[in-house]
């Protein structure tokens, strides 16, 4: 079988930049409580109106194959992960299909949440590795600025989520070349679905819509459980990692950046300090962008490559933990 790589990536964040003093206009926070729970000090939001989703995807992927050397009328497939659609249905990746100019290419979306990008890169692996795709864009976008509860209710939800989108080029790897996907690992947990999520508006209720829903402290808003959250992040994050490194007969010593999903800078604090990694090797951008959930591991990625913290022959490990519960990991030889 092929082996697949990440031969570009790339990401995008909208230029308008909203610190923790910012939000203080709009609800009753600090700065230095929300620097003390999540670690974050500013994150990016769209106009609302002025940028949609596939848009954000389209300039995130417009760097990767520019990385990658391809062009849109190479891609052969397009993976698209996001909890925040542009529209119910369809999903955001044929939005993005037809916004590139691509032959009439699948898309597959998917709805993994925070998970979404790992998610994504296995779905792409595997189909690398049949040898069905060559050119496969992989992406993953969030506008989360215009869905939250700016209330007292939800301050505690407002002050983590940012806008953004990074985007990766797969590709099979060429013959004996030591670069590539080396394995990746999916889990869930559906009981716990509903201790992070956005219920409503449901397609099962008798009535989709009701006024109440867009209240302060509505069914329209993300809930989360806080404290549990962080609680099953910090156990299946150190699980996911070490199953990745025990399938392919390494060690935590092995990895040379690990790039967790930016849910909160304690979190991977936290992680880094059960796996005893040195700064170095750990790679945190949610101090300037927030959670940008599906979106968060590939600008994190791209933003490391960028500073030389990711160097060819490196192993990194993408790692990621969120709503559903879903959890998951990667191995890649870059």
């Amino acid at each position: 079988m092929k082996k697949a790589k990440i031969s570009g990536i790339g990401y995008y964040v909208p230029e308008t930049v909203v610190t923790n003093n910012d939000l203080t206009q709009r609800i009753n926070t600090t700065d230095e409580w929300i620097q003390e729970r999540t670690g974050i000090k500013e994150r990016r939001y769209v106009q609302p109106g002025q940028q949609k989703n596939f848009e954000l995807g389209v300039k995130a992927a417009e760097k990767a194959m520019e990385m990658a050397q391809v062009t849109a009328k190479d891609i052969d497939l397009i993976v698209y992960a996001t909890l925040s659609p542009d529209y119910l249905f369809p999903g955001s990746g044929v939005l993005l299909q037809h916004a590139l100019g691509c032959k009439h290419v699948g898309a597959i979306d998917v709805r993994a949440q925070c998970s979404g990008f790992v998610y994504g890169l296995s779905i792409a692996d595997q189909y690398i590795k049949t040898g069905m795709y060559e050119n496969i864009l992989l992406v993953g976008s969030e506008i989360h600025s215009t869905g939250l509860d700016f209330s007292d209710h939800g301050r505690h939800i407002a002050v983590i989520f940012g806008d953004g989108a990074g985007a990766a080029v797969i590709q099979p790897a060429k013959d004996g070349e030591e670069s590539g996907i080396l394995s990746t690992h999916l889990h869930s947990q559906g009981e716990f679905a509903e201790e992070l999520a956005t219920i409503d508006p449901g397609c099962t209720k008798e009535v989709r819509f009701k006024d109440e829903m867009v209240q302060p402290g509505g069914s329209f808003y993300p809930v989360m459980n806080g404290q549990f959250v962080f609680k099953n992040a910090i156990l299946r994050f150190e699980e996911v990692i070490n199953e990745a490194l025990e399938a392919n007969g390494l060690g935590i010593q092995d990895i040379d950046l690990l790039v967790p999903h930016q849910a909160n800078l304690r979190i991977s604090q936290m992680i880094q300090k059960k796996l005893a990694l040195p700064n170095e090797k750990v790679m945190n951008t949610i101090q300037k962008y927030g959670n940008t959930t599906a979106a968060s591991i590939p600008i994190s990625l791209s933003e490391a490559y960028q500073a030389g913290r990711v160097k060819p022959g490196d192993l990194v490990c993408l790692a990621a933990f969120g709503s559903g519960f879903t959890w998951a990991s990667a191995l890649v030889r870059w």
